[in-house]
């Protein structure tokens, strides 16, 4: 079982992201960008929290191999 620390951390992460999705989106409501711009923002977004998600899984395990 996680412990709390573990559990605080995955929350922030779960509520920054949501909160820049929020963030485009009003951004889109507002027509500050474009339908395009906010999809191509979208991606983006979770693009680097996939790739950043797969680089610290990475880290973490060679870490565990020392």
């Amino acid at each position: 079982m996680a412990n709390r620390k573990t559990l605080a951390v995955v929350l922030g992460i779960v509520v920054v992201f949501v909160g820049l999705v929020a963030l485009i989106v009003v951004m889109l409501a507002n027509q500050f960008v474009t339908f395009q711009m906010a999809t191509l923002m979208l991606v983006a977004l979770l693009g680097l929290y996939v790739g950043f998600g797969i680089l610290i899984a990475i880290y973490r395990l060679v870490i565990k191999l020392e």
